[in-house]
C-alpha cells in the first residue's frame, strides 16, 4: 500500500547516520546505483527535493509539471489511445514518448523513492527499434506500440535485476547466485508485452505513486489481499484485479509459490478504464494460454449489448447493482460513506435498480483469507531475510515468532480451511443468484458495489480491517476500483451518535480524523462475476458515466 505523502529525499539515507551493518551498506549501494542511471540533466537540485518534502501532497500536478518542459508535459498527460494514434500517424515517435515518460518517472522517483529498478537506457533502445520498424513497415509493432509502462518487481525483465526489495536478493536470481539467469530471465507477462510493443521503463514496489504522478502510461501490480486495489483507491486511480487465470504469473517471483488455492494475480492500474481495457484486450490477443498452462483459454469477449431479451428491443436493458454501504462488521469512514451514497444516487437517477447487498459475512472471508495466505507461517519470507541479516519491517513483525517463522498449519487443518472456503463460495453464489427476486428485471444483479477499504487514504498504524477486499480474493472475483470524490473536512464529519458494531468497528471509527484525511481520494469497488472481466469493465464505465452526469458529488 503506497501513498504520496512524506517523500524521502533521494540524497538522504532513510536509515540516518552511519551505516552499521552489511545489509545496510548493500541497500544503500543499490539505491545509489539506481540513482546513477538517471541522466544528469534530469537530476533535481537538493532545494527542489527539500521543497517537495514540505508539501502536504505531491498530487498537485502543477508542482511536478513545473519541473518539466512543455513537450514532456503534453506527452505525459495524453491518453494512451491518443498516443497510439499520434505514433501511427508519425506525429510522435516512440523515442519521444518513451523519453518523456522516463524523464517524468525520474522526477517521480527522486521525490518518492518509488522505483526499485530503473531501465531508462533499455527502454530508449527498445523505442529506437520500434521507430526503425515503423519506418520500414509503416505500421505499429502491436496494439501497445511505444507505450511506456512500469511493473512490480516480481516480474523478471532482461537487463534488470529482481529483488522485490529484499537485500538478500541483490545481485542474485531470487536469492541464488551463479544460476546464469541473473538479468537474463524473462517472465511470460513481460514477453507478451514485448510482442505487443509496450516498453518497460522500470520496476517498483509502489505503483500507485507512479500512476498518480503519471510516470508511466499504465502499471502492473500483483494482488492476493488488495495490493492492486488499495494503492489505486488511495491515489485516485482506476484498477482491475482479475480472476485467477486471465493474466499470466508464469515466471514471476513471489512469496508462497506453491500456494495455488488462492494465488496472487496480476492486475492493472491506470488513469482510465479505457486504458485498462486496452491493456487486457491486448494481452489476451497474444493467446497466453498457449504459453502458460494456468491461463484459461478465453479470448477477449466484446461486452454484450444490454438489450431486453423480449419486448421492445429499442428499450435498453439496465443492469442492476448490489450496493453494500456497510458489511455489518466495520463501518466505513465518512468520506467512503459519502462516495457510496454518490454512486448509489447517480445510478438510481439513471434508472438502475440498487439492491441492498447482504451476502455471507466478510468476517468469515477475512478468517479464511488469513489462514490460507499465511498458512505456511511465512517461512519463505523469513528465509529471504536471513540471507542478508536485514530485520523484518515493522508492518510484518507480527507474522513471526521472536526467533523465527510460526509453525505452518498441519495438512488436515489446511484442508479443513479449504473445505470451508469452498462452502463459502457455494453459499455466496447461491446468494447472488437469489438477488433475481429483487433486481427488477428477473435476473441476478450484474455486479455489486462496496467500499474498497474503510478509509480514504492510509495513515500509519491506522489500518485495522480488510474484509471488503479479502472476500474478492477468497471468491476469486474480478474487481474494479472507481475513484469518486475527495475527503472534505468540512463535510465528512464524524457522527457524534455513532454506535459501533464491534470492538474493531470502534477502533476504526476512533481513528477517523477529518483533518488528517482531508483531500484524500475516496473510491468504490465494483465487483463482477468470476472470469467476467470484460463485462465488469463495461459496468464500471457505467458507474463513471453516471457520476459524471451531474449531482452534488459527480466524481473525481
Amino acid at each position: 500500500m503506497d501513498t504520496l505523502h512524506e517523500p524521502t529525499p533521494s540524497s538522504v539515507c532513510p536509515l540516518g547516520g552511519q551505516l552499521q551493518h552489511a545489509w545496510e551498506r548493500i541497500a544503500e549501494q543499490k539505491r545509489q546505483s539506481e540513482l546513477a542511471k538517471i541522466p544528469g540533466e534530469w537530476v533535481l537540485a537538493p532545494s527542489v527535493v527539500a521543497e517537495a518534502k514540505n508539501l502536504p501532497s505531491l498530487t498537485d500536478p502543477p508542482f511536478i509539471e513545473s519541473l518539466l518542459d512543455a513537450e514532456t508535459c503534453r506527452i505525459t498527460t495524453t491518453d494512451a489511445t491518443e498516443l497510439l494514434q499520434q505514433m501511427a500517424s508519425g506525429e510522435l515517435t516512440a523515442v519521444q514518448v518513451v523519453i518523456s515518460f522516463c524523464k517524468r518517472a525520474a522526477i517521480v522517483h527522486q521525490l518518492t523513492q518509488s522505483l526499485l529498478e530503473i531501465g531508462f537506457d533499455i527502454a530508449i533502445r527498445r523505442a529506437k527499434e520500434l521507430d526503425e520498424y515503423f519506418a520500414t513497415a509503416n505500421q505499429l509493432v502491436g496494439p501497445l506500440h511505444g507505450l511506456p509502462f512500469t511493473l512490480k518487481d516480481q516480474f523478471h525483465v532482461k537487463g534488470l535485476e529482481t529483488s522485490m526489495g529484499y537485500v538478500g536478493w541483490v545481485d542474485t536470481f531470487e536469492g541464488q547466485k551463479g544460476t546464469n539467469k541473473e538479468r537474463r530471465f524473462e517472465s511470460e507477462l513481460v514477453r507478451e508485452f514485448n510482442t505487443l510493443g509496450a516498453v518497460v521503463i522500470g520496476k517498483y514496489m509502489g505503483e500507485g505513486v507512479m500512476q498518480a504522478l503519471r510516470g508511466s502510461v499504465f502499471g502492473i501490480g500483483t494482488d492476493i489481499g488488495g495490493s492492486v486495489s488499495m494503492p489505486a483507491s488511495y491515489n485516485g486511480l482506476f484498477s482491475l484485479k482479475p480472476s485467477n487465470g486471465r493474466i499470466s504469473m508464469k515466471g514471476a517471483a513471489g512469496p508462497s509459490p506453491g500456494q495455488q488455492i488462492m494465488p496472487a494475480v496480476a492486475g492493472i492500474m491506470a488513469v482510465s478504464i479505457a486504458t485498462i481495457r486496452l491493456v487486457l484486450r491486448s494481452l489476451l490477443s497474444t493467446e497466453p494460454w498457449l504459453h502458460d498452462p494456468y491461463i484459461v483459454p478465453i479470448p477477449w469477449r466484446e461486452t454484450e449489448e444490454y438489450h431486453a431479451e423480449s419486448g421492445d428491443l429499442d428499450e435498453p436493458y439496465r443492469p442492476a447493482f448490489g450496493i453494500m454501504e456497510s458489511d455489518g462488521v466495520v463501518t466505513p469512514h465518512p468520506p467512503v460513506q459519502r462516495a457510496l451514497k454518490a454512486v448509489k444516487e447517480a445510478l438510481s437517477r439513471l434508472g438502475h435498480k440498487m439492491v441492498p447487498w447482504e451476502p455471507p459475512s466478510n468476517q468469515e472471508s477475512e478468517a479464511i483469507h488469513g489462514q490460507i495466505a499465511r498458512g505456511d507461517g511465512c517461512a519463505d519470507v523469513w528465509e529471504v531475510l536471513q540471507l542478508s541479516g536485514e530485520p523484518e519491517v515493522y508492518e510484518i513483525r507480527g507474522l513471526f515468532e521472536p526467533d523465527g517463522p510460526r509453525d505452518p498449519l498441519p495438512l488436515l487443518k489446511y484442508q479443513e480451511i479449504v473445505a470451508h472456503m469452498k462452502d463459502y463460495r457455494n453459499r455466496y453464489q447461491e446468494y447472488w443468484m437469489s438477488t433475481a427476486e429483487n433486481s427488477g428485471n428477473g435476473k441476478p444483479v450484474d455486479a455489486f458495489i462496496s467500499p474498497v477499504t474503510v478509509t480514504a487514504g492510509l495513515l500509519p498504524d491506522k489500518f485495522c480491517y480488510g474484509g471488503y477486499l479479502s472476500c474478492v480474493n477468497v471468491l476469486d472475483l474480478p474487481a474494479v476500483v472507481v475513484p469518486v470524490l475527495f475527503a472534505d473536512k468540512n463535510i465528512d464529519k464524524a457522527d457524534e451518535n455513532f454506535q459501533p458494531l464491534s470492538h474493531v468497528d470502534k477502533t476504526n471509527m476512533d481513528a477517523y480524523d477529518a483533518e488528517a484525511y482531508h483531500g484524500s481520494p475516496a473510491a468504490v469497488l465494483v465487483v463482477g462475476r468470476r472470469l467476467c472481466e470484460e463485462k465488469l469493465l463495461s459496468l464500471a464505465q457505467m458507474v463513471v458515466d453516471a457520476l459524471h452526469t451531474g449531482g452534488p458529488d459527480s466524481g473525481c
